[in-house]
């Protein structure tokens, strides 16, 4: 069934608004940015929304309810290891980095970093993302065996951290790396937890 034009207006828009918003950044887009981008009408878009503080909102949900398919499935189709499914999933932001040469940056990471004093529901958005992928690879490392006592929340927010902090350096220095030397420090650490149960 094909959308109806109402509904591919909608989504052209939010696409609009993510590509822009990952790209200037929110403060630096305007609606007529996203007008531009999204050839349409202003009519159009304030008929789904008040203003760019609720398409936004709408953004945040797209990615989180996207994660699976857009970032996870793709990675995780033809891996089996569950520590290598993480290091899928990081390999994913080298090659952005490397084929942006070095100016991508994780668009959760950026808006949270820009948006220093969000209302509560974009702040809460922006926590559910995150939620949501360390998650999926709290998931992955509940399957690695690793050695008692593990804290696998904590060690999944540490891979959040090294992969954010890897991105924000890698942009900054504008060198890969010093995402490469984040991540084969984080492989050495899960290389030693798993070592420790004999696991494989």
């Amino acid at each position: 069934m094909m959308d109806s034009p109402a509904t591919s207006s909608r989504d052209r828009i939010v696409q609009a608004a993510m590509e822009l918003f990952w790209r200037k950044g929110y403060g630096s887009t305007s609606i007529a940015d996203i007008l531009e981008t999204a050839r349409v009408n202003s009519g159009s878009l304030y008929y789904f929304f008040k203003g760019k503080q609720e398409l936004l909102v709408a953004v945040l949900e797209s990615y989180r309810d996207g994660l699976d398919a857009m970032l996870l499935v793709p990675r995780w189709g033809v891996v089996e290891d569950p520590v290598e499914k993480v290091f899928a999933l990081l390999a994913t932001y080298r090659r952005l980095l490397v084929e942006t040469d070095c100016f991508y940056g994780c668009p959760i990471g950026s808006l949270a970093l820009e948006l220093h004093e969000p209302d509560p529901e974009v702040r809460e958005l922006i926590a559910a993302n995150f939620e949501a992928w360390t998650s999926a690879v709290r998931g992955c490392l509940q399957q690695a065996g690793l050695k008692d006592g593990t804290d696998h929340q904590a060690l999944a927010e540490l891979v959040l951290t090294v992969m954010e902090g890897a991105v924000m350096q890698t942009r900054t220095y504008r060198h890969i790396g010093h995402y490469d030397r984040a991540v084969t420090q984080l492989r050495d650490y899960l290389d030693s937890l798993r070592k420790s149960t004999g696991a494989k």
